[in-house]
């Protein structure tokens, strides 16, 4: 029997009724949705990137300090809900957040080591498939960051400057972002140097101008980029430019203690874009190029998307591996970072082309001397045991034997080429999985290559003969 009065029965239900408001927006005081993910669960960097979103462009206004010690930046984020948000997180390491946006309203910020998440103020509704604009104001000093391999990266000090590379999460040391590669975006990057500086970035150079101490320069990308290809170059450099037969545009930039030690090989940029194309279909940007700095500045060459980077001047074969990666890692990339091995084993294997066509070795020869080193068996290409292997021999060596094990299964040079093209045209400016790849080989030859797959890219032991 119910002993409550009408006046308490009254008030129980208009408490219900506010409980059922209140469950209806989430309880965020007005903010509908949840909060997006933080990570997208990577197989090697769980935490990096994340969910409920994606970014089409980025807008980055960079103002670097004399000698590139102190950074103020202001980021631009047009991104599209996945999901209804209530929250989203961006990442970024080291710099201070200043303050932030969320369609032209302020959002609250909070910080846990790189994970920066932003609440939008109660009037913001981001609802699945809405676009969005969010603004960080930040700066600071940069800072450099170890990878699980004990490599550098991030925000690297130079003699005269310094330049930012970012494989596998560096980017977040300069720009807050969704620092996954399977968010690919636009971009424009402004950056502001002290006069006689050059900032040098990805894409083409819309414009440069200098007022009183400072010259700033403008990049832009049009085509979709990967977070950790992005770039910006700042010291004293000597730069060219030119144009294709075909219209794309290329810009060198090197070092002045190395440019006349590197103005033969960046010389030679059209011929191996040229050389590239023939072998694996249009180079898939409106630019090309290369970063040469000085030898101590980095301990690694870098596939930067447009113009690659390189810690002193690279020899021929270097560059064909750099610039292979502008199909194979930059405009086909990985679908998350177990899926390395197909940047670095086309990339490695354009070098044995490269060898075979113009220097008279063999790819046989280059087949068997992978085959016998030891350190190409240390695990399958597909699956390296952690982070710090990502970039380690098998992903390399073994992941051009297995392209040349496919061109063995195809048996005929017309179509395996032809193969590849096709490959690098299905996933043009997109992401492609390992499983996307194997899937693709056997539907165009029509082949069952599970013996292939299961003993050169997933064996765990070196097979008893290379055929």
């Amino acid at each position: 029997m119910d002993q409550r009065t009408p006046v308490r029965r009254t008030a129980h239900v208009a408490a219900l009724v506010m409980l059922v408001l209140t469950a209806s927006t989430g309880c965020t005081g007005g903010v509908e949705g949840s909060p997006g993910a933080a990570g997208l669960r990577d197989p090697y960097f769980p935490k990096i990137g994340n969910g409920g979103y994606d970014v089409t462009h980025y807008d980055l206004a960079l103002d670097v300090g004399p000698a590139a010690r102190r950074l103020r930046g202001t980021a631009t984020i047009t991104a599209r809900a996945t999901q209804d948000l209530s929250a989203f997180d961006l990442d970024l390491a080291g710099l201070t957040v200043d303050s932030a946006t969320v369609d032209g309203r302020p959002a609250a910020v909070n910080r846990a080591g790189h994970e920066l998440t932003l609440r939008p103020d109660a009037g913001v509704r981001l609802r699945r498939g809405k676009t969005f604009r969010t603004v960080v104001h930040y700066s600071g000093t940069p800072v450099t960051l170890t990878d699980p391999d004990g490599s550098k990266e991030g925000w690297l000090r130079t003699a005269d400057g310094a330049v930012a590379l970012g494989e596998p999460t560096g980017s977040m040391a300069w720009f807050p972002g969704n620092n996954h590669p399977s968010d690919k975006a636009s971009y424009d990057i402004v950056v502001t140097v002290p006069e006689g500086l050059t900032a040098v970035s990805n894409g083409e150079l819309a414009s440069r101008r200098t007022a009183g101490a400072t010259t700033t320069y403008h990049w832009h990308v049009a085509e979709p980029m990967a977070s950790y290809l992005a770039t910006v170059a700042i010291g004293r450099f000597d730069t060219k430019e030119s144009t294709m037969a075909g219209g794309t545009k290329v810009f060198t930039a090197a070092d002045t203690t190395v440019a006349a030690d590197s103005a033969r090989i960046l010389a030679r940029v059209p011929e191996i874009v040229k050389w590239e194309t023939e072998r694996f279909g249009p180079y898939p940007f409106s630019a090309t190029g290369a970063i040469v700095e000085r030898s101590g500045d980095a301990g690694y060459a870098l596939e930067t998307q447009n113009r690659p980077f390189f810690a002193g001047p690279p020899d021929a074969r270097l560059l064909v591996h750099e610039m292979a990666h502008q199909w194979f890692g930059d405009s086909v990339t990985p679908a998350s970072w177990r899926d390395m091995w197909l940047n670095e084993g086309f990339a490695t294997y354009a070098d044995w082309l490269w060898g075979d066509d113009k220097e008279g070795k063999p790819i046989q020869g280059r087949f068997d001397a992978a085959f016998d080193n030891d350190a190409n068996w240390a695990f399958p290409p597909a699956d390296p045991p952690t982070a710090a292997d990502i970039s380690q021999a098998p992903v390399y060596g073994r992941g051009a034997m297995v392209i040349h094990r496919i061109r063995q299964a195809v048996d005929d040079d017309r179509r395996f080429f032809a193969l590849i093209r096709g490959w690098t045209k299905a996933h043009r400016h997109g992401n492609a999985s390992t499983a996307d790849f194997t899937a693709y080989v056997e539907k165009t030859t029509g082949k069952d290559l599970t013996g292939l797959w299961k003993t050169w890219l997933y064996g765990r032991s070196r097979p008893a003969s290379k055929g």
